[in-house]
């Protein structure tokens, strides 16, 4: 019989501090190594490039506002320069012109039918 403090217990591989790595381990765990160094290299590159877009992009929100106040101001001066009332008074005072009496209109009609008369055919009153 044998004794329970004699009984042989089976060898079993320890995983722990003490174990012996292999070559391929080693070389599994160098791979992912050199990946987390190469991705976080790679997020930094990346958020550099980011930063110069992001100024460029400030750059071109400025001149879009710049432009688009520019566009509003040109607004204003067509509205202010195609007023009757304004080119009423320089058809007055710049081309001397005036309005017509009753006696001087004229009327012109043309008419419509183009293939019996011709085009351009228009009869003066």
């Amino acid at each position: 019989m044998s004794s329970p403090g004699n009984r042989r217990m089976p060898r079993r591989r320890l995983r722990g501090a003490g174990a012996s790595l292999t070559r391929a381990r080693v070389l599994g765990l160098l791979t992912l190594g050199l990946a987390v160094i190469g991705s976080a290299m790679a997020v930094v590159h990346v958020k550099y490039l980011t930063r110069g877009e992001f100024g460029v992009l400030q750059q071109v929100r400025a001149e879009r506002d710049a432009l688009d106040v520019e566009w509003g101001r040109l607004q204003i001066e067509e509205a202010a320069l195609t007023s009757h009332t304004r080119i009423e008074d320089n058809a007055r005072t710049k081309l001397d012109m005036y309005l017509p009496g009753s006696g001087e209109v004229r009327v012109v009609e043309v008419r419509a039918s183009g293939s019996e008369q011709g085009w351009g055919q228009s009869d003066v009153r």
